[in-house]
């Protein structure tokens, strides 16, 4: 196990170099000035436009930035963004949020999403089969932020129930963001476990447990679910990351301060330091997570073995 767990985290190495280095190519490959709207309705002098681009090495050529950028990356050191702030900074502030978002959504989709896929796989061809297939797709269907707009106008200002928006990012402020944030996966697992479930149910250990008298309910519960819910954890790792990158429209709905809302200012302001800074951290996060998720497969299913 640990030398897996050290070949892995070597493999991760050219990986985030690479990933980063795409990274940094199309985000400073985007048009506009970086300097636009600094100096007001005029135009920059040429003379602060010439010492800006010194001073974020925009005036040297792609491969330098990048190599500036990876040495001061391996050292901790995510830059500085337009604005004097350090990223590592920006994103400490704004990442607690954001976590707790994540956790919400991830906890909604693995307990709602899974108990209604196991009961709509158990329960094949009857009526709540038929319900958790409709309403799933109903929620595939909708928008996220039909979804977001939907909830604050229904539980958040009629209601009365929830917060409308996110001030301080408590836990009580981010239970609705995080319920419309976990609505899509909820239908995603669900549907996902119903049909792992229902493909193990016809597997030969199955037919050998029922001949051997063992219950419908233990064989569910101790056989099938455990293998049904690989693909599920690879699903559900998979979100986790994508979720602790920041939902933007979830963020920008519920006005919360966290890191999709940090990383869509940035982009609107063409701040590409902190653009950049922001999704190496998201690779990291999809990395580890990954990481994580294989390391479950043996936990689920004891024949796969990480030696």
């Amino acid at each position: 196990m640990f030398r897996y767990i050290v070949r892995r985290t070597l493999q991760m190495i050219p990986v985030l170099i690479g990933t980063t280095f795409i990274i940094f190519c199309l985000v400073f490959a985007l048009p506009g000035d970086p300097t636009a709207g600094r100096c007001g309705e005029r135009p920059c002098p040429p003379a602060y436009v010439a010492a800006f681009r010194a001073e974020y090495n925009l005036d040297k050529p792609l491969l330098v930035q990048y190599g500036l950028y990876l040495s001061k990356l391996l050292h901790g050191d995510l830059g500085v963004d337009y604005y004097g702030n350090t990223v590592v900074s920006e994103l400490g502030a704004r990442y607690p949020v954001t976590i707790k978002l994540a956790l919400i959504a991830v906890l909604i989709e693995i307990i709602v999403g899974i108990l209604a896929g196991v009961w709509a796989g158990v329960r094949r061809g009857k009526f709540v089969d038929y319900f958790v297939l409709v309403s799933s797709l109903i929620v595939i269907s909708i928008p996220i932020f039909v979804i977001g707009s939907l909830a604050q106008l229904i539980f958040g200002l009629r209601l009365g129930w929830f917060p409308v928006t996110a001030g301080d990012g408590s836990w009580s402020e981010l239970i609705l963001p995080g319920l419309v944030l976990g609505a899509l996966s909820v239908a995603y697992v669900a549907r996902l476990t119903r049909s792992n479930l229902l493909e193990n149910q016809r597997a030969d250990y199955v037919r050998t447990a029922k001949a051997k008298g063992m219950s419908p309910g233990r064989i569910v519960n101790v056989h099938t679910l455990r293998n049904s819910l690989i693909p599920v954890i690879t699903f559900i790792g998979y979100d986790f990351g994508a979720l602790m990158g920041g939902a933007i429209v979830t963020e920008r709905i519920f006005n919360i301060n966290g890191i999709g809302n940090y990383v869509y200012r940035s982009i609107n302001q063409r701040d590409g330091v902190s653009v950049v800074g922001s999704v190496t951290c998201l690779v990291l996060v999809y990395l580890f997570a990954n990481l994580l998720v294989d390391l479950l497969y043996g936990v689920l299913d004891p024949r796969i073995s990480h030696d």
